[in-house]
């Protein structure tokens, strides 16, 4: 329940800072957000707002990872990377301004029939590798990439990655209660060990992110936390072409590399993985088209509703 963010039908919508919500666009476990704008400009943004209860369940921790998406922010400057501009408290829930986005959740494109051809998953990669290298570059791992955190706009061509919200704390992989940070689907086997995340754990993100793209599901899938982890930490993930036949055997490669168990096998860093995927899509496209034009998209992917966070 949000108190002070959820208005019921017929009240006026909240105001934060300097910027007035104009309609709630979306709702999670622990912050809903608002399509607003600023009162004295009109510019428009996302107005996201952390819940009281998510306040009260996760203390002062939460108030602090959610405000440090501003501090963090303010070190990024990227086109793939969504703005983030201010942030601040107001009648006792903490709020963040930032870049209003069009598109969908890449969560959308992970699933048949909706799965994109494969040289745009290889630009996707290379982007959101290049955006990661230019905050690992700044001092900033992610430490909770996954689709869900990446919005894409077909039509549009642009694709954002959001949601440092738990990256640059001093020991993000814990908080002081010692609870491990992140989504577990997409941790690498370090961080669900309680090792600290460092550039090579965003790098295993992206190989599960990229895998789910190609593949339909995850490397590794089970409704047991438990035997989740156990399958990280020991097994090594199918062989992507066994579900994406006529994948390119060096893109299925530098996918599992991605996801080798050793930090110090996965590709050396965001940026030449960046350069790996760009040759392989440029190889596999005869020089590849400009941002996000493919033809060959499936249906119901050209034109995904906006907003739709």
């Amino acid at each position: 329940m949000i108190r002070a963010a959820a208005p019921a039908p017929g009240e006026a919508l909240p105001g934060f800072g300097p910027y007035q919500a104009l309609r709630l666009i979306g709702r999670g476990a622990s912050s809903v957000v608002y399509a607003a704008a600023h009162r004295g400009s009109g510019a428009a943004v996302a107005l996201k707002v952390l819940s009281a209860q998510a306040e009260g369940d996760g203390g002062d921790d939460a108030h602090r990872r959610f405000l440090d998406q501003a501090r963090i922010g303010a070190r990024l400057a990227h086109p793939d990377i969504a703005a983030v501009h201010e942030a601040g408290r107001q009648r006792g829930c903490a709020w963040l301004a930032m870049e209003l986005l069009p598109g969908c959740e890449l969560t959308r494109y992970t699933r048949a029939p909706r799965l994109l051809p494969d040289a745009l998953v290889l630009q996707i990669g290379e982007r959101l590798a290049r955006a990661l290298a230019h905050a690992h570059a700044r001092g900033v791992v992610h430490r909770d990439l996954k689709p869900a955190n990446v919005m894409l706009d077909l039509p549009a061509g642009t694709l954002k990655l959001t949601d440092f919200g738990i990256a640059g704390l001093a020991d993000a992989s814990r908080t002081r209660t010692g609870v491990v940070l992140g989504t577990p689907l997409y941790m690498a086997p370090e961080q669900l060990a309680g090792a600290p995340a460092d550039a090579r754990s965003d790098l295993y993100a992206l190989g599960v992110l990229l895998y789910e793209l190609l593949g339909g599901r995850r490397p590794h899938e089970h409704a047991s936390l438990g035997e989740l982890l156990r399958q990280v930490a020991q097994q090594p993930a199918p062989d992507l072409r066994t579900l994406r036949p006529g994948l390119d055997d060096a893109a299925a490669e530098l996918v599992a590399r991605c996801l080798h168990k050793q930090p110090s096998s996965r590709p050396a860093d965001a940026a030449a993985l960046a350069d790996a995927l760009q040759v392989l899509r440029r190889r596999g496209s005869g020089g590849g088209a400009g941002p996000m034009q493919n033809p060959a998209l499936p249906d119901g992917c050209a034109a995904p509703p906006k907003p739709c966070r």
